[in-house]
């Protein structure tokens, strides 16, 4: 069984500034439910379906699969009512790796950076461009943002 354990916080505005132009993501949703959602993302020259599970604590099921890209375009397009564009720049801090990924379209001015941990318990060094912990806020969350972007929130 895959589990994923992953922390998410929010960037503080002008505090980090990317090493590398990163890479271009954009991900849908076919499927997605309290506790549930089927996502179909292209990541430069990749793409991949993920079915993921309930959220416990900082942990939940993932399980991820690659296909072929054209597939993904196709599903994106075709079965993904709305999409989320990003551009994801990984870095490391001490010993983690963290994903920082900027927004972009109805989502711009959004940065978020995660990174993934191999137990709830583990200590994490936070990079000074880190700010507020964002894990346990559904509004983060990319499948609330497809569906109610940022730009949107009051």
């Amino acid at each position: 069984m895959a589990v994923e354990i992953e922390r998410k916080f929010l960037v503080r505005p002008g505090m980090w500034t990317p090493r590398a132009a990163g890479d271009l993501i954009r991900q849908g949703y076919i499927a997605s439910s309290p506790g549930r959602t089927v996502r179909v993302r292209v990541r430069a020259d990749r793409a991949y379906l993920t079915l993921k599970g309930p959220t416990s604590g900082f942990s939940r099921l993932e399980f991820e699969y690659g296909i072929p890209v054209a597939d993904a375009r196709d599903m994106l397009d075709q079965l993904c009512a709305s999409v989320v564009d990003k551009h994801r720049h990984v870095e490391q801090h001490g010993v983690h790796t963290w994903e920082i990924d900027v927004f972009h379209g109805a989502n711009d001015g959004l940065v978020v950076a995660e990174v993934e941990l191999q137990s709830e318990q583990e200590a994490v060094d936070l990079p000074a461009w880190v700010g507020d912990e964002v894990s346990a806020d559904y509004r983060y969350a990319n499948s609330y943002l497809a569906k109610h972007p940022y730009s949107t929130w009051t």
